[in-house]
C-alpha cells in the first residue's frame, strides 16, 4: 500500500515537472549590444557599407546582436579611433591607419606609391597582405577586415599639369602621402579628411592628395579646379575594421563565426564600393566643370622615378625595426598584380 502510493506521488511530480515545462516560456538570450565608431560621414558610400554589414551581422545572429553606429567621428575622432577600440571606448571602430603614423610600421607598406589600379584590387591586396602577415602592432584588438581607397590622385585649386606646376604648393595629405608629396616638389599639410574641405575654401592649402571619390564624398570637387589623373604612383589608403579584443573574447563561438564569414565577404563590399563612389565623384567634378588632367607617358614616368626613394626610404626605416621592408613591398607588389583584374 505505501509503496503505491509513492508510486502515485512520483507520477504526480512528473506530471507537474512536465506541465511546468510546457507552459513556461524559455529564457529569452541577452542581446549583445556593440557600439560601431567611423570617421566617414554617414551620407559617405563606405559608412553605408559598414551599416550594411552591421545589418547582415544582427539578421545572422537572428537579433542576439545589436551595433549602433556613430558615424562621423561623433564617438571617437578619426585618429583616436583605434585606440578608442582598444581601451573599450567603442567596441567596433573603422578608421586610418595612417591617421596614427609610426604606429603600424608593416602596414604602413600599403600606403605606399604603389600604382594600385582600383578600389576594389587595393582593397583584395592589402586584406590578403593583412592575413598573411599578421603583424604584432595589431595583436591588441580583433582585427575584422581591411579595406582601402582605388588610387590617389592629386585635386588642386589650379592645373598641373607636370611637376614644375606642383613645386611649392601646399598640399593636404596623411600618413607616408606626406612623403610623396615632399618627393615630388610640394609642401605637404598634414590634415584629416573631415578638415580639408574648410581649408581649401579658405586657401589654407591648395590641393589634397586622395581618391577621386573625395570630390562628391567630401565635396571637394566645389573648392577645386582640376585633378590630375597620376595613377601611375597610386596610393592608397588602408583602413582598419577592428573590435575590441575582450568584447571578441566574450561572444560565443558560433557568433565569432557569423563575425569573420559576414567580414570576409564585406571585404569585396567594401573594394567595389570605393570603385563606385569614385565613378561617382567623377561624374560631380564634370557636372561642375572641373577638368580632368592626364599626364603624359613622359611625364608619368617622371613622377614614378621621383617617388621611388619614398618607396627606398621605407625599407631602410625598418631595418632597425627588425621588419623586412623591401619583402613587404615585394608581397604588396605581388598581391596588387594578383588582383589588378578581377
Amino acid at each position: 500500500m505505501k509503496s503505491w502510493t509513492w508510486n502515485r506521488i512520483a507520477v504526480a511530480c512528473c506530471c507537474f515537472c512536465l506541465l511546468t515545462a510546457l507552459t513556461v516560456p524559455p529564457v529569452a538570450a541577452k542581446t549583445i549590444n556593440l557600439t560601431y565608431s567611423i570617421f566617414f560621414p554617414a551620407s559617405h558610400g563606405q559608412a553605408q557599407a559598414a551599416a550594411e554589414w552591421a545589418a547582415a551581422i544582427e539578421q545572422r545572429s537572428a537579433g542576439r546582436v545589436k551595433i549602433t553606429i556613430f558615424p562621423g567621428g561623433t564617438l571617437t575622432k578619426a585618429d583616436q579611433c583605434y585606440d578608442g577600440v582598444a581601451k573599450g571606448i567603442s567596441d567596433l571602430g573603422m578608421s586610418c591607419f595612417s591617421y596614427t603614423r609610426g604606429r603600424f610600421p608593416v602596414m604602413e607598406a600599403a600606403d605606399l606609391p604603389l600604382g594600385y589600379p582600383s578600389g576594389l584590387a587595393a582593397t583584395r591586396a592589402i586584406d590578403a597582405f593583412y592575413r598573411q602577415l599578421k603583424p604584432a602592432e595589431l595583436a591588441d584588438v580583433k582585427v575584422l577586415y581591411v579595406h582601402a581607397h582605388g588610387p590617389g590622385l592629386l585635386h588642386s585649386k589650379k592645373a598641373v599639369e607636370s611637376l614644375e606646376d606642383l613645386r611649392g604648393l601646399k598640399i593636404r595629405s596623411t600618413g607616408l602621402c606626406t612623403k610623396v608629396v615632399e618627393a615630388l616638389g610640394a609642401v605637404p599639410v598634414a590634415m584629416p579628411q573631415g578638415a580639408t574641405y574648410e581649408s581649401l575654401q579658405k586657401g589654407v592649402v591648395e590641393g589634397t592628395f586622395g581618391p577621386i571619390e573625395v570630390l562628391k564624398g567630401w565635396r571637394q570637387a566645389e573648392v577645386v579646379r582640376s585633378t590630375t589623373d597620376c595613377r601611375s604612383i597610386g596610393y592608397t589608403t588602408a583602413m582598419f575594421v577592428v573590435m575590441n579584443l575582450n568584447k571578441w573574447n566574450q561572444l560565443p563561438a558560433d557568433l565569432q563565426q557569423i563575425f569573420d564569414e559576414t567580414s570576409r565577404q564585406w571585404v569585396d563590399i567594401h573594394g567595389r564600393r570605393w570603385d563606385e563612389v569614385d565613378r561617382e565623384g567623377l561624374d560631380f567634378a564634370r557636372s561642375l566643370g572641373n577638368r580632368i588632367i592626364d599626364l603624359t607617358p613622359a611625364e608619368a614616368l617622371r613622377w614614378q622615378q621621383a617617388v621611388q626613394p619614398v618607396i627606398n626610404a621605407y625599407a631602410q626605416q625598418m631595418q632597425p625595426k627588425a621588419i623586412d621592408g623591401n619583402a613587404n613591398v615585394a608581397l604588396l607588389k605581388e598581391l596588387i598584380a594578383r588582383h589588378a583584374h578581377p
